[in-house]
């Protein structure tokens, strides 16, 4: 993997002075107590996550050694050295760790000042010179999105979202997949009278149509029954696998690609209501017109492991590359002279390995086996760059498992947000009367499409979702609405304030009670956890931070006073201003819409 990121500069980070004394202090203890060590490995070992031992911990028992001591007496000999830099306040050894406290008046009025200054670019990086692609959700064009499948897209977005604000230039991509069988199957029902349909296909669609439906809805509607069809009828089956040999020929039907394109349309205004939209549609089609298939298959047929099958057919023996046994012969070009899947994904990831630095494929767990026959037949090729896959388990639901289109069993992204929006509505009514019904219908939506994201989003890729209505649309705890009712809190106490739009005048010294200590540091941690998230595809770390930061925001509300403060108001407005901009700037990297009320 490249790391297309970095460590936020001082000038953005207000850590950053911090913890450069902190690496400074412990360079030098380290040397004067004989041990021999690199700037870049204390970096790598302290910790900076925080919590009641401190902002920053140290462990000793990697460089206990040259010293001749033990772990925790080093650190009760480094604990004794009081540092000279003013940004560390406290340095203790705790065991066979060291704990650093900054300086709470030098941080909180760096990074009061640092948000105020920055506005939406806090927790922005300088854009590099690093190029990244993030493809994802690239569902198949065959019906209309279903629950499962929008957690690609929520993931994808965020992703990209993130790199962008940590300073990498991001395309976004969907791989238009109309080569395939599946696609081939939509052209084959649809360029048919409804007259000439199978009747067990036309009965499941007859009757069930609505006026007026979106085109993906519509078109979508014949698919699962269709696909059951075929599992029994050879002739329909031959019929479909013409309309695949005519597209890899170059000659689709003529209708083929515009039912693609009618049903993605349809896909992609559902993805828009989650404010999600891509910079780039690459078709699976165009990599065989432009010969680039064709490339590939000639470097497979001479790849080190090449087997030509007594059928015609080209495979790839990828023993040593330790897929399942049943995956230990991978063909990569039929006997009839088509190419797969497999094979035009090849042709696509060297495409986007001319022009960017960063390849990023965001996959299904069903899709893990895809990945790792990927880089064995990249490998087989010669190629020595590899995508980074970012795999997330499935969506269910309490009482259902996994969904599946083709079997017809799944809760369609238009269905839940529509749910969504009801549900947010009486949430909405219930807590104000006072609206009119068009400012209802405005927050309805923003909650019920920053519940579904954040609820989404908040569970780490490897862990499976399971959606919950009363945990997505709660006002409490860890959900998109929680925080976006803190944000609406902190708009509120600002307009109260007569103070919406800065100058926003403060004096750290005046934000000295703990609450507010706490909460300066949260804030602080903005550009940190964005550089995190984007290096390590870890988008969730966002969706916890902005829980912690809401979470403190009202602590700090109910336990210090800003209105009816005296000396301490200015400063404590100013540090609700940081909140709202800090807090407001994290929805927005996640896709959560600001609101100014509830």
């Amino acid at each position: 993997m490249t790391e297309a990121t970095a460590t936020p500069s001082l000038s953005s980070d207000p850590w950053g002075p911090f913890v450069a004394a902190v690496q400074t202090f412990l360079a030098t203890g380290l040397r004067g107590a004989g041990v021999s060590t690199e700037a870049g490995m204390i970096a790598q070992q302290l910790n900076l996550d925080g919590g009641p031992q401190g902002d920053a911990a140290f462990p000793l028992h990697r460089f206990a050694g040259g010293s001749g001591l033990a772990p925790a007496e080093l650190a009760q000999k480094l604990a004794a050295t009081h540092p000279s830099d003013p940004e560390i306040s406290e340095v203790h050894a705790a065991g066979a760790y060291l704990n650093f406290r900054a300086d709470t008046f030098r941080l909180t009025q760096r990074t009061i000042q640092m948000v105020l200054e920055r506005g939406d670019r806090y927790g922005h990086a300088d854009e590099g010179r690093t190029a990244a692609c993030v493809e994802h959700t690239s569902a198949n064009p065959t019906g209309p999105f279903h629950i499962g499948r929008v957690r690609n897209a929520i993931i994808g977005d965020t992703l990209a979202r993130t790199l962008r604000a940590s300073g990498t230039p991001v395309t976004t991509h969907y791989y238009v997949d109309d080569m395939g069988r599946q696609a081939a199957m939509i052209t084959w029902i649809w360029s048919k009278p409804r007259a000439e349909w199978p009747a067990e296909i036309r009965a499941a669609v007859d009757g069930f149509e609505v006026p007026g439906e979106k085109v993906d809805t519509h078109h979508g509607r014949p698919y699962p029954v269709a696909s059951a069809y075929l599992k029994t009828h050879p002739e329909a089956q031959a019929e479909v696998a013409a309309i695949v040999q005519q597209s890899e020929s170059g000659t689709p039907p003529p209708q083929h690609r515009q039912l693609s394109q009618a049903i993605l349309d349809g896909m992609l205004e559902s993805l828009a209501r989650l404010g999600i939209r891509f910079d780039e549609f690459v078709w699976e089609s165009d990599f065989l017109r432009d010969g680039s298939v064709g490339a590939v298959l000639e470097r497979l047929h001479h790849a080190p492991h090449a087997l030509r099958e007594e059928n015609g057919a080209w495979s790839i023996d990828t023993t040593s590359y330790g897929l399942p046994k049943e995956s230990k012969s991978v063909v990569v070009q039929r006997g009839d002279g088509t190419s797969l899947y497999v094979t035009r994904d090849i042709a696509y990831h060297l495409s986007k390995f001319v022009r960017y630095q960063r390849v990023v494929d965001v996959l299904g767990q069903d899709h893990r086996l895809h990945a790792v026959t990927l880089d064995a037949l990249l490998s087989e090729i010669g190629e020595p760059r590899r995508p980074e896959f970012v795999i997330y388990q499935d969506i269910t639901v309490p009482d259902g498992g996994r969904m599946s289109t083709r079997g017809g069993s799944a809760v369609w992204l238009d269905q839940l947000l529509d749910e969504a929006v009801e549900r947010a509505r009486r949430e909405v009514l219930a807590r104000r009367e006072d609206l009119g019904s068009g400012e209802v219908d405005h927050i309805a939506e923003a909650v019920a499409t920053g519940a579904v994201r954040y609820h989404i989003v908040r569970v780490a890729s490897e862990k499976p979702v399971v959606f919950r209505w009363e945990d997505a649309l709660s006002f409490e705890g860890r959900s998109g609405p929680f925080c976006q009712y803190s944000y609406v809190r902190a708009v509120s106490v600002l307009r109260k304030a007569e103070a919406a739009e800065p100058p926003y005048p403060f004096d750290a010294a005046r934000l000295s009670d703990p609450e507010e200590a706490a909460l300066v540091r949260v804030i602080a941690r903005l550009p940190r956890t964005v550089e995190y998230a984007g290096r390590r595809a870890h988008v969730h770390a966002l969706a916890g931070y902005a829980h912690d930061l809401a979470e403190q925001f009202n602590r700090f509300y109910h336990a210090v006073p800003v209105l009816r403060s005296g000396d301490e108001r200015p400063s404590r407005v100013a540090l609700v201003a940081a909140v709202r901009q800090t807090l407001g700037n994290t929805l927005d990297l996640l896709g959560i819409p600001r609101l100014e009320a509830m």
